[in-house]
């Protein structure tokens, strides 16, 4: 028996006896799950991999299922009444919040077990396990298993290729059947309407009827779970209540403003297929839009009434839906009522739509029921199909998104000085087949370049500057890295030679010059991020890999290749309008630099790293790039973003400015440099 316990796995132990002592019901907490999961696969242990991941994405399942069924139970227990007064409010909100409570801990445990970081959430929606798991699985010899889980992963991440050529690979492998590629994560209500469109479009109109009837029953389900999912607490980006002391009534209504608009947001997370920016167009009326034509083929004129009349309720007075309920009445010879789930729900949220209605004016955007369903646009016949014959339509948001386009700087230019002698321009933006690109050499010297690399040994740390994943792109590689600041306080420290620290500082500042000197910027280009990082393939993960470094992405836009197109809106950093990586070193084996077109899978250009060599190019949806797998060695850079607006200044650099100031004047010695990151200027 294997005697040797990871510090992880000992803290689970510890954590478990604590929980389990303290309460009845137990769920193993499932970000607890994962972390064994992930050390496990960096142990080579592939079994334990598949056991703490699989166990993983059954307790975070459950942790939602139970959040759900207390939520409505307990909302169920305690409604609200007519006599809507401050007192009863209170009182309501109170014995909910009991309720749910105590509901949860009989079934899961104490709550605070299961309270997990963002970027675990991040990673379970993303379905990062699932990537996981086709490798270890892989590993295992379980080809089968590792089918599904790559299927599952690819749904959410299409804009990973070398998953999709994984894919590929395994519909030739032995034992690998059809059924076997399946979406573990599918949602019922889209599963059962892109099944219906099928049979719909083949003539099978009897069976796509019960098709569409369970994705409409399916939809209403998840729709309930959403909205109970957002009565939870709610982030306040930029707010602190402790400290700016807002009164209760201010701080309830700020509490149920975001619950209004997670609510709000359910309608687009439905229809939004998993990866995908764009969620599906007026998705909700379209049910019954497929189900009048198909009960009219099938001769069911009542139904095909009511499901016309029901369509008219998202989208009143639409003049083919119109003519329809026109036709039907005169072939009946009566009258028929909408369908009773929809009148509800929109009954139910009204007020909810209203609301959108009046903040979308006051901010200057003119909003109807219409367009908040994004309709399709009016039909000439009964006989015409509805709009959407794959199932899946992209969606015209009411959100007003932009194009990166309409972003970009509005005179493109290049071929400006390179201000140092030494550096050397090897290609310009034709030569790297785009727009606003530029490579070039002996930016850094040899002697430079060794420098930064033992500097890098020595303060780089795992997870730096990815929220403390050691792995964010691919579990194949591990990721270090360290600012300007942190790098400066080592060496006041002494941890590191100042000179060192001095020296990221100074190339960096170098690096900006160039790049606005070589666009012939107008305005003073400033720093966003700079970064030091090195990314090292980890031994005994390369074999038959062939997924990227750094997946296709834009550095200010979020670029949607089913679209052709790249949204700047957040999460996206929209404020950033350069780029530029300055490389250390290029003895490793892969990590190359590439550009693409908007598809995310055309590679127009690619650059070998190597010492002093630098690439830069406009951070927009015109550039999108990745890093293709460092398969042997380590690959290390200073990774560069800048912005045109001073507002988004880096906070760490100016700060490191000072640092910098205060040493060139001596001003520091003897008396101590206090250089605190979180200080504010």
């Amino acid at each position: 028996m294997d005697t040797n316990f990871s510090p992880a796995a000992i803290s689970s132990i510890v954590l478990l006896a604590v929980v389990l002592s303290t309460s009845t019901a137990f769920l193993e907490p499932y970000d607890l799950l994962y972390d064994n999961a992930v050390n496990a696969f960096y142990n080579n242990d592939y079994h334990n991999v598949v056991r703490y991941m699989e166990g993983a994405l059954s307790s975070y399942t459950e942790v939602r299922r139970t959040r759900v069924r207390c939520r409505l139970t307990c909302q169920d227990q305690h409604p609200f009444d007519e006599t809507f007064t401050d007192l009863r409010f209170s009182d309501v909100v109170l014995r909910r919040a009991a309720c749910v409570n105590r509901c949860i801990e009989e079934k899961l445990g104490s709550q605070s077990v299961h309270k997990v970081s963002e970027d675990v959430l991040q990673d379970f929606h993303r379905r990062i396990p699932y990537n996981y798991l086709q490798l270890a699985y892989q590993k295992l010899k379980q080809p089968d298993k590792a089918a599904a889980a790559a299927h599952t992963y690819f749904q959410a991440n299409p804009e990973h290729v070398e998953m999709g050529q994984d894919l590929e690979q395994y519909k030739d492998l032995q034992g690998v059947e059809v059924e076997h590629f399946v979406d573990r994560e599918a949602r019922p209500h889209q599963h059962s309407f892109a099944a219906a469109v099928k049979l719909y479009n083949s003539g099978e109109y009897e069976a796509a009827i019960d098709l569409f009837e369970e994705a409409l029953t399916e939809y209403y389900k998840a729709d309930v779970e959403c909205r109970a999912l957002c009565h939870w607490p709610q982030r306040f980006e930029g707010y602190d209540y402790l400290r700016y002391r807002y009164s209760l009534y201010e701080v309830i209504s700020d509490h149920f403003t975001q619950v209004l608009h997670c609510e709000h947001e359910c309608v687009r997370d439905l229809a939004n297929r998993p990866g995908r920016l764009s969620p599906m167009e007026n998705y909700l009326p379209l049910h019954y839009d497929y189900l009048q034509f198909a009960y009219f083929q099938v001769n069911r004129l009542e139904e095909a009434l009511q499901c016309a009349l029901t369509y008219l309720l998202f989208h009143e007075g639409e003049e083919s839906l119109v003519d329809n309920v026109d036709y039907y009445r005169e072939k009946l010879g009566h009258d028929c009522k909408p369908r009773e789930e929809a009148a509800w729900y929109l009954r139910r949220h009204k007020q909810e739509l209203d609301l959108l209605l009046i903040g979308s004016k006051t901010m200057g955007v003119e909003f109807t029921e219409g367009n908040y369903w994004s309709s399709s646009g009016g039909r000439d016949d009964l006989n015409r199909i509805p709009s959407g014959t794959d199932g899946w339509m992209e969606y015209v948001p009411i959100s007003e998104k932009k194009n990166v386009s309409e972003a970009a700087p509005q005179q493109l230019k290049e071929g400006g000085p390179l201000v140092y002698d030494s550096v050397q321009l090897v290609q310009n933006s034709a030569a790297l087949n785009g727009t606003q690109r530029v490579l070039l050499d002996h930016v850094m010297s040899e002697e430079e370049c060794s420098d930064l690399r033992h500097l890098a040994h020595a303060v780089t740390m795992a997870g730096d500057g990815y929220r403390g994943r050691m792995s964010p792109h691919t579990p194949n590689e591990k990721f270090e890295g360290a600012t300007v600041l942190k790098t400066l306080q080592h060496g006041f420290e002494g941890r590191v030679p100042m000179r060192s620290a001095r020296l990221f500082y100074d190339i960096s500042e170098r690096a900006r010059r160039i790049i606005e000197s070589y666009f012939l910027l107008n305005s003073t280009l400033h720093f966003s991020y700079t970064h030091l990082v090195c990314r090292t393939a980890i031994t005994g993960q390369q074999d038959h890999r062939n997924d990227l470094s750094h997946p296709i992405h834009a550095d200010n836009c979020l670029l949607d290749p089913d679209a052709n197109e790249c949204w700047k809106e957040p999460p996206a950093y929209t404020y950033r309008d350069y780029s530029a990586l300055l490389y250390l070193n290029g003895d490793f084996e892969g990590g190359e630099f590439i550009f693409t077109e908007m598809d995310a899978k055309t590679v127009t250009a690619s650059v070998k790293p190597r010492c002093g060599r630098m690439v830069g190019f406009s951070s927009g949806g015109e550039n999108p790039h990745g890093v293709k797998a460092v398969t042997s060695g380590q690959r290390c850079a200073v990774a560069l973003w800048f912005t045109l607006d001073p507002l988004f200044r880096e906070l760490e650099r100016l700060q490191a400015d000072e640092v910098i100031q205060a040493l060139d004047t001596q001003s520091v010695w003897g008396q101590g440099l206090n250089i605190n990151p979180k200080d504010e200027l």
